[in-house]
């Protein structure tokens, strides 16, 4: 029987369990998308492309499965260029497909002709360029296969519309073969050993953990090792939520916004775990500085990382959930009593960061500290990026992992809420609260109608000082003082805005109304944008030492 190349592509969509698609059509997807529409996976149209790709970014996160996202060529492939972006350094398993020009006109300039391929190279795990359809199904599956094993990551398939128009009879599916691509899942057990006797004989163990940990589940192992060896645990941004925020040896994030006590101990250790963590700048600041007293044991999926930044005493790459396992079958119990005396000491460097203050008025920091108090169950929290960021990483009471999401390595504003959506979408029942800034709201608030088609009950937190609030305040630290460009002057009214959306929305200035409005809109099940007003003269924390 003979397919198109569309149908084909849709076909393998649907037998790789794809159930939702984030896309924007346009001329070079039309048989993409008249093929789509007949299928079994449903679409979601958000205003963007890349609301579709950050959106596929948060259902990937939540669900636990590859996100999809589709877009058409041109301006609709290069759209989806930052969110493809976050996606590899954040290491979010990912399929994007997009329309490209027939193959006879490639190379001509036509019309919403961009060479896409090129262009992500850099930003993908890997990516196609489709000239036989033929090759369609296989390139599906191998796009799946490399996008979620290993270090999971981005990949894109490039269609040109002849190829998706084109008849073919599909040869018999075939077993993915990459004789390039073999991940390596175990570690070294001499490497494993070394690991677990430089450990033994640490006087100050110290576990830093990242996203890889969240990525590979690994966190109830990580505990496990943590309480074998009492090793108190530090996290990137991305790794928060690996040890519970009130369990004794959770130290919390560290880095150029993180807790005192964090950056201390990571400095006074003497042997650093680090578990799925690239040791990037904003943890350690100038990298020869960074723990330099410590023997270094790092154990990541991928090799590029291992020596990268940090150098490491003891290397090993695998899977970080089947490297802890082995390492708990050796690790002998240790008290450390006198390194876990010491960290109850550097706990009281945390004391001004965790003061309140502010005479009373309303902050962020109050209002993060009131919803963290008055969550119900377990939500998941997705915040943009900026001040509301970091003051959710350093007072949030996240209570499980995976379950706060954030545009790490790349710091893409406008992430927010397109993820909250993709996350909502992946758990429908759950609580999903997105935390912005007036700054990243207006750079995706058109996805306000995606939440409202689609009928989701997310909570949109607001942040609103009218200004680039963490851009003013490193102006104010690296500049000076001298404010330039920052101020956000033509701001709309939000509630009027969310009015105009159908969307329920109020505003607080105070602590008393953020009390009572937080509590009233965390027990409902309606789609609600709750802007708090706060002074552009409130900071976030920052340990500007490194």
């Amino acid at each position: 029987m003979l397919i198109s190349g569309a149908q084909a592509l849709i076909a393998q969509l649907e037998k790789q369990g794809v159930e939702l698609v984030f896309g924007y059509p346009g001329g070079a997807v039309l048989p993409i998308y008249r093929q789509l529409a007949k299928s079994s996976v449903r679409h979601v149209l958000t205003r963007t492309e890349q609301g579709a790709a950050h959106a596929a970014a948060g259902y990937a996160r939540i669900s636990g499965k590859t996100g999809v996202c589709l877009a058409t060529s041109g301006p609709g492939a290069t759209n989806l260029v930052t969110g493809l972006a976050n996606a590899f350094l954040d290491s979010i398993p990912l399929v994007a497909v997009t329309g490209q020009v027939s193959r006879r006109l490639i190379g001509t300039d036509a019309f919403q002709e961009v060479d896409i391929t090129g262009i992500t190279q850099p930003i993908t795990k890997h990516n196609y360029l489709v000239t036989k359809v033929e090759d369609i199904p296989r390139i599906v599956d191998e796009a799946f296969y490399i996008a979620g094993s290993g270090r999971p990551g981005p990949v894109l398939i490039d269609v040109p519309k002849d190829v998706s128009e084109e008849l073919f009879s599909p040869p018999e599916a075939r077993k993915v073969d990459l004789p390039g691509y073999k991940p390596t899942y175990k570690g070294h057990p001499n490497q494993i050993k070394s690991a677990c006797r430089l450990l033994g004989e640490a006087k100050r163990p110290l576990i830093y953990a990242g996203g890889g940990v969240v990525s590979a589940g690994a966190w109830q192992l990580l505990q496990e090792v943590a309480e074998r060896i009492n090793a108190p645990v530090i996290t990137t941004l991305m790794g928060l939520g690996v040890l519970p925020s009130g369990h004794e040896l959770s130290l919390g994030m560290l880095g150029l916004h993180g807790m005192p006590a964090a950056n201390v101990a990571a400095q006074a250790c003497d042997v650093l775990l680090a578990v799925g963590a690239r040791f990037g700048d904003r943890v350690t600041g100038p990298a020869r500085n960074f723990a330099a007293e410590a023997a270094v044991i790092h154990i990541d999926i991928d090799p590029a990382e291992i020596g990268k930044n940090t150098a490491a005493n003891v290397p090993i790459v695998g899977d970080v959930k089947l490297v802890l396992a082995e390492m708990l079958e050796k690790l002998p119990p240790l008290k450390n009593e006198e390194w876990l005396a010491k960290i109850g000491e550097y706990r009281q460097l945390n004391a001004p960061v965790e003061a309140e203050g502010d005479g009373g008025a309303l902050t962020g920091k109050y209002i993060i500290k009131t919803l963290s108090r008055l969550q119900k169950g377990r939500p998941i929290l997705v915040s943009d990026v900026g001040q509301h960021q970091m003051t959710a990483a350093q007072f949030y009471d996240i209570r499980r992992p995976g379950a706060f999401l954030n545009s790490g390595g790349l710091g893409s504003m406008g992430f927010g809420l397109p993820a909250a959506i993709g996350a909502q979408l992946a758990a429908p029942q759950e609580t999903v609260i997105c935390v912005c800034g007036d700054g990243g709201l207006q750079m995706s608030m058109s996805e306000l109608a995606v939440a409202k088609a689609n009928a989701l009950p997310l909570k949109i937190l607001l942040f609103n000082n009218g200004c680039l609030g963490l851009v003013r305040q490193m102006q104010h630290h690296y500049c000076d003082g001298e404010y330039f460009a920052v101020d956000m002057p033509g701001n709309p009214d939000f509630v009027k805005l969310a009015a105009a959306y159908g969307i329920a929305a109020r505003r607080v200035e105070t602590r008393e109304e953020a009390e009572r409005v937080l509590r009233e809109v965390l027990e409902n099940r309606e789609l609600t944008l709750v802007e708090c007003v706060i002074s552009k003269e409130e900071m976030v924390f920052a340990s500007l030492n490194l």
